[in-house]
């Protein structure tokens, strides 16, 4: 049975419908998962309106069992806990019930994982500003170092975040071997259970050349401790060619020491498609790249290609079948 990937509809207002309904259009969505929406009906009602998609929405209660779902791309299955029914939400701006909806949704999907309902979780793009009038904002905060990790994925680039919104000035003084060596250890872990029997990881040193005290002090015994554990990892390595060495195959991940650092590379190497894993909740918990894009919102011009591939990825890696490559 093929598994069951959740998503979050996002944000009502913005694009995050659009994406998700030409998503779901696509049959190699549905060759990988079982496909299920967390929202509002009537939203993704009006985004097939806006993109000229001919399919049929059910809407599902959830079930204390199981979820009876179809796969087909024709036929959009929809949880609608009926929060924004009998209600004209505006597109293009945040308001407090876009809020409170979104939240709800994520609250609802956070809770279908937990269960066992679904097996894998996407987020669409929220409104950091709806989110943050609704008084909502720490449903999406950034994980604390050693927490949870955010690594994003482009292609055969993969690099996982030991630090994420902190500011640089900070990194310094949170980096240590204990947090280096966990970082390691829990990116190992989680791409052995992705499909990946034997991760070649590589951890990116903090300073020019990977020649400073930090790398002397904390990251080279950080790495010392993951291989005496039998963990394949090599480090730390100068950050102008790590980046260049996983794009190459030389490693399956980059550990990178700051949020930057890490960005940077990807963005720069392939934005377009690429998705977002957030380590941390005890469930594949994906998202992707970009926002809910209100100036292009209901004009059927959003791309929809992070959605489909973060779709895709979350059924490969939930099934422990690894990672796709997009870009080949």
């Amino acid at each position: 049975m093929k598994p069951i990937v959740g998503t979050s509809i996002g944000d009502p207002a913005g694009i995050s419908s659009e994406v998700l309904v030409r998503a779901l259009a696509d049959q190699s969505v549905h060759d990988v998962a079982r496909h299920v929406l967390i929202g509002s009906a009537d939203v993704i009602e009006r985004a097939l309106r806006y993109t000229n998609i001919d399919a049929k929405i059910r809407r599902l209660k959830p079930s204390s069992k199981s979820l009876d779902l179809s796969n087909d791309a024709s036929i959009i299955d929809v949880i609608d806990n009926g929060i924004l029914d009998g209600i004209e939400l505006p597109l293009r701006e945040d308001t407090l019930i876009g809020g409170q909806a979104s939240a709800s949704w994520l609250e609802e999907a956070d809770e279908l994982a937990r269960s066992g309902l679904v097996d894998a979780l996407v987020m669409a793009p929220v409104s950091t500003g709806s989110l943050k009038i609704a008084d909502k904002l720490d449903l999406v905060v950034s994980p604390d170092p050693g927490l949870g990790y955010l690594v994003l994925v482009s292609g055969s680039l993969r690099v996982a975040h030991l630090t994420d919104h902190i500011s640089l000035r900070d990194v310094c003084d949170v980096i240590s071997k204990d947090l280096v060596f966990k970082g390691i250890s829990d990116v190992n872990a989680a791409l052995k259970k992705w499909g990946i029997d034997n991760p070649r990881i590589g951890v990116s040193g903090l300073n020019p050349h990977a020649n400073g005290a930090e790398e002397r002090e904390e990251i080279a015994p950080g790495v010392e401790m993951a291989k005496a554990k039998g963990i394949n990892v090599e480090g730390p390595i100068s950050p102008d060619s790590i980046f260049r060495q996983c794009i190459d195959g030389v490693y399956d991940i980059v550990l990178a020491m700051y949020h930057d650092q890490g960005h940077i590379a990807i963005k720069t190497w392939g934005f377009s498609g690429n998705c977002v894993i957030m380590m941390g909740p005890p469930y594949l918990n994906m998202s992707v790249a970009h926002g809910t894009a209100y100036d292009i919102t209901g004009t059927g011009k959003a791309d929809h290609t992070m959605m489909k591939n973060t779709m895709i990825l979350a059924g490969s890696l939930i099934s422990g079948s690894g990672f796709v490559d997009f870009h080949s």
